[in-house]
Protein backbone atom coordinates (compact mmCIF):
# COMPACT_ATOMS: atom_id res chain seq x y z
CA UNK A 1 0.00 0.00 0.00
CA UNK A 2 1.17 3.38 -0.87
CA UNK A 3 0.47 6.76 1.13
CA UNK A 4 -1.36 7.78 -1.16
CA UNK A 5 -4.11 4.75 -0.34
CA UNK A 6 -4.00 5.07 3.10
CA UNK A 7 -5.05 8.81 2.84
CA UNK A 8 -7.79 8.20 0.58
CA UNK A 9 -8.86 5.58 3.05
CA UNK A 10 -8.65 7.59 6.21
CA UNK A 11 -10.46 10.70 4.56
CA UNK A 12 -13.22 7.99 3.36
CA UNK A 13 -12.91 6.47 6.93
CA UNK A 14 -13.38 9.99 8.18
CA UNK A 15 -16.21 11.33 6.21
CA UNK A 16 -18.29 7.74 7.17
CA UNK A 17 -17.83 8.43 10.68
CA UNK A 18 -18.63 11.90 10.86
CA UNK A 19 -21.89 11.23 8.47
CA UNK A 20 -22.63 8.76 11.04
CA UNK A 21 -21.96 10.58 14.32
CA UNK A 22 -24.24 13.63 12.66
CA UNK A 23 -27.13 11.00 11.76
CA UNK A 24 -26.81 9.39 15.09
CA UNK A 25 -26.71 13.20 16.69
CA UNK A 26 -30.13 13.84 14.50
CA UNK A 27 -31.85 11.05 15.76
CA UNK A 28 -31.36 11.86 19.01
CA UNK A 29 -32.58 14.84 18.58
CA UNK A 30 -35.50 14.11 17.29
CA UNK A 31 -36.57 11.53 19.22
CA UNK A 32 -36.10 13.87 22.12
CA UNK A 33 -38.07 16.36 20.66
CA UNK A 34 -40.63 13.47 20.00
CA UNK A 35 -41.11 12.44 23.65
CA UNK A 36 -41.01 16.07 24.72
CA UNK A 37 -44.10 16.78 22.74
CA UNK A 38 -45.62 13.17 23.63
CA UNK A 39 -45.14 13.77 27.51
CA UNK A 40 -46.68 17.90 27.29
CA UNK A 41 -49.35 16.69 25.26
CA UNK A 42 -50.20 13.87 27.58
CA UNK A 43 -50.10 16.55 30.76
CA UNK A 44 -52.12 19.04 28.95
CA UNK A 45 -54.64 16.63 28.04
CA UNK A 46 -55.00 15.58 31.92
CA UNK A 47 -55.09 18.49 33.12
CA UNK A 48 -57.89 19.63 30.63
CA UNK A 49 -59.89 16.52 31.58
CA UNK A 50 -59.57 17.10 35.01
CA UNK A 51 -60.18 21.21 34.88
CA UNK A 52 -63.59 20.09 32.61
CA UNK A 53 -64.99 17.11 34.99
CA UNK A 54 -64.48 20.14 37.98
CA UNK A 55 -66.07 23.18 36.10
CA UNK A 56 -68.60 20.54 34.74
CA UNK A 57 -69.64 19.37 38.47
CA UNK A 58 -69.07 23.35 40.13
CA UNK A 59 -72.33 25.19 41.70
CA UNK A 60 -71.39 28.25 40.53
CA UNK A 61 -68.33 30.64 39.58
CA UNK A 62 -67.75 32.42 42.74
CA UNK A 63 -65.19 34.76 40.97
CA UNK A 64 -61.96 34.97 38.33
CA UNK A 65 -59.07 37.22 38.05
CA UNK A 66 -56.99 37.18 34.49
CA UNK A 67 -54.55 34.26 36.45
CA UNK A 68 -57.43 32.63 38.82
CA UNK A 69 -60.93 30.84 38.70
CA UNK A 70 -62.81 30.43 41.70
CA UNK A 71 -65.76 27.98 41.94
CA UNK A 72 -68.32 26.93 44.79
CA UNK A 73 -68.89 22.85 45.06
CA UNK A 74 -71.48 21.30 47.02
CA UNK A 75 -70.22 18.29 48.23
CA UNK A 76 -72.60 15.08 48.08
CA UNK A 77 -72.22 13.79 51.94
CA UNK A 78 -72.80 16.64 54.19
CA UNK A 79 -73.84 19.46 51.70
CA UNK A 80 -71.14 22.09 52.58
CA UNK A 81 -70.18 24.86 50.48
CA UNK A 82 -66.44 24.58 49.37
CA UNK A 83 -63.91 26.60 47.38
CA UNK A 84 -62.09 25.09 43.82
CA UNK A 85 -58.97 27.29 42.90
CA UNK A 86 -57.21 27.21 39.53
CA UNK A 87 -54.43 29.66 39.55
CA UNK A 88 -51.83 30.40 37.01
CA UNK A 89 -48.85 31.63 37.61
CA UNK A 90 -46.82 33.70 35.16
CA UNK A 91 -43.84 33.72 37.06
CA UNK A 92 -43.96 30.02 38.04
CA UNK A 93 -45.50 29.27 34.41
CA UNK A 94 -47.67 26.86 36.38
CA UNK A 95 -51.45 25.93 36.68
CA UNK A 96 -52.45 24.66 40.07
CA UNK A 97 -55.78 23.30 41.17
CA UNK A 98 -56.81 23.66 44.98
CA UNK A 99 -59.53 22.14 46.88
CA UNK A 100 -60.07 21.33 50.43
CA UNK A 101 -56.52 22.82 51.43
CA UNK A 102 -54.49 20.57 48.90
CA UNK A 103 -53.26 22.34 45.92
CA UNK A 104 -52.09 20.28 43.33
CA UNK A 105 -50.07 21.48 40.12
CA UNK A 106 -51.48 20.44 36.86
CA UNK A 107 -49.39 22.50 34.30
CA UNK A 108 -45.67 23.15 34.32
CA UNK A 109 -43.69 25.20 31.77
CA UNK A 110 -47.35 27.04 30.70
CA UNK A 111 -45.73 29.92 28.85
CA UNK A 112 -49.45 31.53 28.13
CA UNK A 113 -52.48 31.12 30.25
CA UNK A 114 -55.62 32.34 29.34
CA UNK A 115 -59.91 32.27 30.30
CA UNK A 116 -62.54 33.61 29.15
CA UNK A 117 -66.13 33.46 31.18
CA UNK A 118 -69.46 33.61 29.04
CA UNK A 119 -73.37 33.20 29.50
CA UNK A 120 -75.53 30.58 28.11
CA UNK A 121 -77.95 33.05 26.44
CA UNK A 122 -77.18 34.44 23.26
CA UNK A 123 -76.66 38.45 22.26
CA UNK A 124 -78.31 39.64 19.42
CA UNK A 125 -78.62 37.17 16.93
CA UNK A 126 -74.68 36.55 17.45
CA UNK A 127 -75.06 32.60 17.41
CA UNK A 128 -72.48 31.29 19.50
CA UNK A 129 -71.43 34.29 21.39
CA UNK A 130 -72.19 34.40 25.09
CA UNK A 131 -70.45 37.82 26.91
CA UNK A 132 -70.82 38.33 30.46
CA UNK A 133 -73.30 41.02 30.81
CA UNK A 134 -72.17 42.11 34.16
CA UNK A 135 -68.53 41.10 35.39
CA UNK A 136 -69.30 41.98 38.96
CA UNK A 137 -71.76 38.83 38.87
CA UNK A 138 -69.69 35.70 38.45
CA UNK A 139 -72.54 33.94 39.68
CA UNK A 140 -74.16 34.76 36.17
CA UNK A 141 -71.65 32.48 34.25
CA UNK A 142 -72.63 29.07 32.40
CA UNK A 143 -69.59 28.56 30.20
CA UNK A 144 -65.64 28.91 31.09
CA UNK A 145 -63.09 29.06 27.89
CA UNK A 146 -59.56 28.02 28.84
CA UNK A 147 -56.66 28.64 26.51
CA UNK A 148 -52.99 27.72 27.08
CA UNK A 149 -50.08 26.94 25.63
CA UNK A 150 -46.75 25.19 27.21
CA UNK A 151 -43.42 24.15 26.18
CA UNK A 152 -40.05 22.84 27.43
CA UNK A 153 -36.59 23.39 26.70
CA UNK A 154 -34.55 20.35 25.05
CA UNK A 155 -30.69 20.38 25.38
CA UNK A 156 -30.81 24.42 26.87
CA UNK A 157 -33.06 24.70 23.85
CA UNK A 158 -36.87 25.64 23.23
CA UNK A 159 -37.13 23.03 20.38
CA UNK A 160 -40.75 21.99 20.56
CA UNK A 161 -43.86 24.16 21.71
CA UNK A 162 -47.24 22.23 22.83
CA UNK A 163 -49.95 23.09 20.28
CA UNK A 164 -52.62 25.44 22.02
CA UNK A 165 -54.89 23.64 24.00
CA UNK A 166 -58.55 25.06 24.51
CA UNK A 167 -61.80 24.21 25.12
CA UNK A 168 -65.23 25.49 26.44
CA UNK A 169 -66.89 24.13 29.53
CA UNK A 170 -70.22 24.38 30.96
CA UNK A 171 -71.10 24.17 34.25
CA UNK A 172 -73.50 21.94 34.18
CA UNK A 173 -75.79 23.03 37.71
CA UNK A 174 -77.97 25.38 37.91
Amino acid sequence: MTLLEVLVATLVGGLLFASLLSLTSFSARSFAALGNYVDLDRKSRNALDRMSQDIRQADLLTSFTSNSLVFQITTLTNTNKLALTFAYSPVNETLTRSFTGRTTVLLTGCKYYHHDVFQRNPTNGVFGQYPLDDPTRPDLAKVIQLTWICSRDILGKSANTESVQSAKVVIRKD
